[in-house]
């Protein structure tokens, strides 16, 4: 099915951000996931290790990006890249919601600070 209408999207909340899931095996893809996230104001959320590349497409607001220690707030238009094994931590220190466009392989995981393992179920 090469087409995914709105309607067939899902929705996850975790970490106080809501992952809005659109391309993943059960809508067709077999090698990418794709979903948009929004983020609340004043939201930080979690610094975590990635397991795979992952870009981000900042749609709406801005966001403060960090990958492996290098920090950029990032305006709509703008996009960056988190290798494979990097350090990330994606915050909205504004005063308005903000929204980005994620891509990644099939099969993200992500490490916690705390050592446990989160597997996105928006990436599976």
């Amino acid at each position: 099915m090469p087409f995914i209408r709105s309607d067939e999207a899902v929705v996850h909340k975790i970490h106080g951000g809501r992952f809005v899931s659109y391309v993943r095996p059960d809508t067709g893809s077999r090698d990418l996931a794709a979903w948009r996230v929004e983020i609340p104001a004043a939201m930080v959320g979690p610094t975590h290790t990635i397991s795979d590349e992952e870009t981000f497409y900042v749609l709406s607001g801005r966001l403060r990006i960090t990958i492996d220690g290098e920090t950029a707030e990032l305006r709509a238009g703008d996009a960056a890249v988190a290798p494979a094994g990097s350090e990330l931590e994606v915050a909205n220190t504004n005063d308005q919601p903000a929204h980005m466009w994620v891509n990644t392989r099939v099969g993200l995981t992500a490490k916690l600070a705390d050592g446990s393992t989160v597997t996105p179920p928006w990436a599976h």
